[in-house]
């Protein structure tokens, strides 16, 4: 069953499957930059296998003037231990439901250009390469 992390204990699991994919992140900090994200529309989607989480998805529902109403996955990762289990296409399911029940036309996520079984993971989900992402590190002084 897939349930969203309203608790801090519940954000708080789900930081191991997290950092498997951000691995910059640090445990002493995750609850309290999730809950800041969750300020402004993150939400944090889990799934168990047993008393473990197996796949989490970081998401926000949003308006655009590209795509209208959209769900935008910011974060999708399965343990590495338990992959190919079928956890990724269940959030993916899960996901995709929600945005049909929320009204969005559209899901969006961005996958670094690395990584081609996510990649071959969401072709397989009918999803396609519409764009080119860019981005500049900003100096701060």
């Amino acid at each position: 069953m897939i349930q969203l992390a309203r608790q801090d204990q519940e954000i708080a699991h789900c930081f191991a499957v997290m950092r498997q994919l951000r691995p910059h992140l640090q445990a002493d900090a995750f609850v309290a930059t999730v809950r800041a994200q969750m300020a402004e529309g993150y939400q944090l989607a889990y799934l168990r296998d047993g008393d473990a989480v197996a796949c989490v998805a970081g998401f926000r529902l949003q308006r655009t003037l590209v795509a209208g109403k959209s769900l935008y996955i910011d974060d999708l990762a399965t343990d590495e231990t338990i992959r190919s289990r079928g956890h990724g296409a269940a959030m993916m399911d899960w996901l995709r439901q929600l945005a049909v029940a929320e009204g969005c036309g559209e899901i969006h996520l961005d996958s670094g250009v690395q990584r081609h079984r996510a990649h071959r993971f969401y072709l397989n989900r009918n999803m396609d390469i519409v764009a080119h992402h860019f981005s500049e590190l900003l100096k701060h002084d």
